[in-house]
């Protein structure tokens, strides 16, 4: 059984997401802390409850979701899982933050490519990668078919969808990602995206003004 677990970091407001099981073993993925105090209350959050972060993964590589890559791998011992095409944008996001005004040590360690269909373990808990470009060329999602989840990226939103003007993004390739990966999942599937509250397929294929 997956525990989900968030914490929301950095000026863009990017939400981090601590997966754990019983006996600890956690996922960090997409780890926006910026700030020395955002580092700080993820690090705390974690001993606190005695969890392992056992790997660390980015469904995609803005700079908002990478602010943390470095201080994870360092402070934990944990190599980046990533989409291959999601190499260039890492390799670019920090000019792009020089370009937003946050200047950042970049992850430059060993790189682990995921490709859809993949499967990511948590002990005996599964995640299933789901290729979904258009937000940026490697975007993907992991999806929990038995507890009824996913972990979105910036996707889909809680009545919008990600953004598909930045470099990589396409507005017809983002729509399509959404409509055959995403809205064909259950409708009761709760999708954890990377900014904003939380919500559910069935909701947003009946409300989303975007899609």
């Amino acid at each position: 059984m997956i525990k989900v677990e968030y914490f929301t970091f950095n000026p863009l407001q990017e939400n981090t997401w601590l997966l754990s099981n019983e006996k600890g073993d956690t996922l960090i993925i997409d780890p926006g802390c910026y700030f020395t105090a955002e580092q700080e209350t993820l690090e705390n959050a974690i001993t606190a409850q005695k969890l392992k972060p056992v790997q660390l993964l980015n469904t995609h590589c803005h700079l908002d979701h990478v602010f943390g890559n470095r201080w994870v791998s360092e402070t934990y011992k944990l190599e980046l899982y990533l989409n291959p095409d999601e190499q260039k944008m890492l390799e670019m996001a920090p000019a792009s933050g020089l370009m937003w005004g946050f200047s950042f040590d970049n992850y430059k360690g060993p790189l682990h490519f995921l490709l859809p269909g993949d499967t990511v373990y948590l002990g005996t808990d599964k995640l299933k990668v789901l290729l979904t470009p258009g937000h940026s060329p490697g975007s993907i999602c992991f999806y929990c078919e038995a507890q009824h989840f996913i972990i979105s990226g910036d996707v889909l939103f809680r009545e919008s969808i990600g953004r598909s003007d930045l470099p990589g993004g396409n507005s017809g390739q983002l729509l399509k990602s959404i409509h055959e990966q995403l809205f064909t999942l259950p409708g009761e599937t709760i999708v954890y995206p990377g900014h904003g509250p939380t919500t559910t397929i069935g909701y947003e294929k009946k409300n989303n003004p975007y899609v």
